[in-house]
């Protein structure tokens, strides 16, 4: 299928060629026949991309902030390579797409195959959409007429927020596509509405739906114009949909409005704003949040998790009807908005000089097309043959753009296949690293006999899943910590293992550093009782992200701080038997990421890791102590490491290298080759149930064994 995206390196509009996706659980498969662009958004998204490096950095002063700070804590080279690594993968583009559904996933009862359906989507021919982000189109609203709907939801939202009542006054500060369409909901709300523009065009099509609108570029006053209007009282709302960045329009918009008036903001604007402005009127000002209640709510948008309507009567799903009926019953109109029609394959007659165009809506229309779309795309035409290393990668994610790809493009691993959910972020890496083939569709990989090996670099809560469907089809496994998340999917993977005569590998790389290969070195095999403090500064990660989900990512003791046991086993040459965890705060809860772990060796060995995320993210991220037999080692970051008491050894340094080359070096030598596994199952599986131990110990208050 074809997908238009931004390339943010070189600021190219790509029409790309991506494999379709595969309909989720939870959601629908939606063949697209239209989609809106938004030029507004679009264009700042597009503009940025043009950018120079720079100017990049002086639109995002905070993100500058965060390279510096990385800088000294990690080095040049490693923060160079976040950077470009994060510039190297592009941005779909566009947000309100209409289609009609051709696939429907598990858990969704409100949608058939054949219904049509307008949803938040990109711009690409099969989009996949979770079904709160999905609303019927009504039979007497067209398909470009229901393209609108998520840029209505936009403005419907901030009219809510401004909460209007029958004959109040409210002022439209800019009259683009979400202006206009404002203008008209707060019409059908029994408002009388101004408007203003310094487009020409704009202001005659407000003028047409019965707003009284004006152009600032004429000399006219906008305050003294809605003081007239309103006899002298000013508004009692005011609507910000422009994008500006000069501080005029917020203090335009205070000084026209009246005593306790409000001030909602859609569009993005500069907001130096007069205390005395505001202080003086008891002025409200509110920023919208896009669709409404919902928005960037996980629970709501990707598990479906609806609010219960005599509580939030208004979601993003329900904002996205109530527009849909809007147009319906032409309380507003959208089809004078269309400025364009735009086959496709035609894009760039829209996105080629987007900083002058005066389109208002540009509708793209679709090509028709029957079957079964592709689920694969052919990258490379490069050969393989079964037994020489050649490997299928399911995810691409950061991690895999940033680490594993780029490590075994140095090894003589084959790269045959890369799978990702939506298409794009599969194909861009097979691009860039010379993938033979992207793809949506595990089997694909799973099915061929010529791979060797599948990675699996997905969310946490798949990791048992893949790990299983990989070993009953006859695969070697590597698998990104975590193995699994509970007991239950654990057991199933031995299980699997058992009989698959396969091998499973996790990405426990911290063992394969050079200044841990230096400790182990160090320290001897004596197998004698060692104390080893391992600190973690992870940094703080706000609640709602998924990893801290026990159900998806498993908290970050499960799906981090392993690392941390693993080098402890690895250093000591010994297994864990028993843990006991505690966390900060009075009553901690099952899951934490601010936790001192304490763990027994069989031999004696007292091992204890601080996985903190209240710490300072300009400070080393990760230090180990060991201290045995009348000698220590301290190692800083991964990039020093120096000893004390030992004869032959004082210190070392290193550019930062947590393991990353080395392991990938070793785990494809091993599938090439044969030989033993390059960690031993027992200690990965030791290593997993000790991560579940210290989740048990929190929850008891008491030691808990690892059998």
């Amino acid at each position: 299928m074809k997908q238009i995206i931004q390339d943010l390196k070189d600021g190219n509009t790509i029409l790309e060629e991506v494999p379709a996706p595969l309909v989720k659980p939870g959601q629908v498969l939606i063949q697209t026949t239209r989609s809106l662009v938004s030029l507004g958004t679009e264009r700042m998204l597009v503009e940025f991309g043009k950018a120079n490096f720079l100017q990049k950095a002086r639109q995002q002063p905070d993100k500058v902030k965060e390279v510096i700070n990385k800088v000294k804590t990690d080095g040049l080279q490693p923060t160079l390579n976040a950077v470009f690594n994060k510039l190297g993968q592009p941005l779909p583009l566009g947000y309100c797409n209409v289609g009609k559904v051709i696939a429907v996933g598990k858990g969704v009862e409100d949608f058939a195959v054949g219904d049509r359906v307008t949803s938040n989507g990109n711009h690409a021919e099969y989009v996949s959409i979770p079904k709160n982000l999905v609303a019927k189109v009504p039979e007497n609203v067209s398909d470009e007429e229901a393209s609108f709907t998520v840029i209505g939801a936009i403005g419907l939202q901030g009219v809510r927020l401004a909460n209007p009542t029958f004959g109040e006054t409210v002022v439209v500060v800019g009259l683009g596509l979400i202006g206009l369409i404002t203008a008209q909901l707060l019409k059908a709300n029994g408002c009388q509405v101004i408007g203003f523009d310094f487009d020409p065009a704009k202001v005659s099509l407000a003028k047409s739906f019965g707003i009284k609108a004006a152009n600032p570029g004429e000399g006219i006053d906008q305050v003294a114009f809605v003081n007239s209007i309103t006899n002298e009282v000013g508004a009692d709302a005011v609507i910000i949909t422009a994008s500006n960045k000069s501080n005029d329009i917020i203090s335009q918009s205070a000084k026209m409005s009246r005593k306790r008036g409000r001030i909602v903001l859609i569009g993005v604007i500069g907001l130096d704003i007069s205390r005395a402005d505001f202080f003086e009127k008891e002025l409200t000002f509110q920023v919208s949040c896009s669709y409404g209640p919902g928005r960037y709510d996980e629970a709501y948008e990707q598990k479906g998790q609806d609010y219960p309507l005599g509580y939030v009567r208004w979601t993003e799903k329900r904002n996205f009807e109530a527009v849909l009926n809007a147009i319906s019953s032409k309380a507003i109109v959208v089809e004078p908005l269309i400025t364009e029609r735009v086959p496709l394959d035609q894009y760039e007659s829209i996105y080629g000089d987007m900083s002058g165009s005066k389109s208002i809506a540009s509708i793209l229309v679709y090509p028709e097309k029957s079957g079964e779309p592709a689920r694969s795309v052919t990258i490379t035409s490069n050969s393989f043959s079964p037994g020489k290393g050649t490997v299928g990668i399911i995810g691409a994610g950061n991690f895999t753009s940033a680490m594993i790809l780029p490590c075994l493009k140095k090894t003589p691993a084959r790269l045959k296949f890369i799978s990702s959910s939506g298409g794009l972020s599969g194909t861009t890496l097979a691009k860039k690293f010379g993938v033979a083939q992207s793809t949506t569709d595990n089997s694909l990989i799973l099915q061929d006999s010529e791979v060797d090996m599948v990675m699996v670099t997905t969310r946490h809560n798949s990791h048992a899943r893949m790990v299983i469907e990989a070993l009953n089809s006859g695969k070697h496994v590597f698998v990104e910590k975590p193995l699994a998340l509970n007991q239950e999917d654990l057991d199933a993977v031995l299980a699997a293992y058992k009989d698959s005569g396969k091998t499973v590998s996790i990405g426990f790389n911290r063992r394969f550093a050079p200044l841990a290969l230096q400790m182990k070195k160090a320290l001897g095999s004596g197998n004698t009782p060692m104390n080893i403090i391992a600190t973690m500064n992870a940094g703080f990660i706000p609640a709602n992200v998924w990893v801290h989900d026990m159900e998806v990512g498993g908290g970050r003791i499960i799906g981090e701080a392993c690392h941390f046991i693993d080098l402890i086993t690895y250093l000591s040459g010994s297994k864990v038997k028993a843990v006991c965890m505690n966390a900060m705060g009075v009553n901690p809860e099952e899951n934490t990421d601010n936790a001192t772990i304490l763990l027994k060796y069989e031999n004696g060995t007292n091992g204890v890791i601080n996985y903190f995320a209240n710490g300072s993210k300009s400070y080393s991220k990760e230090r180990v102590e060991v201290y045995h037999q009348e000698r220590t080692l301290i190692m800083d970051n991964w990039r020093k490491l120096n000893g004390f008491g030992f004869k032959n050894f004082s210190s070392a340094s290193s550019s930062q290298d947590k393991g990353h080359q080395n392991q990938f070096n070793l785990l494809v030598d091993s599938i090439q080759k044969g030989g033993n596994p390059i960690i031993p199952m027992d200690e990965l599986v030791n290593t997993t149930k000790a991560s579940f131990a210290a989740i048990e110990s929190l929850k008891t208050g008491a030691w808990v064994s690892v059998e």
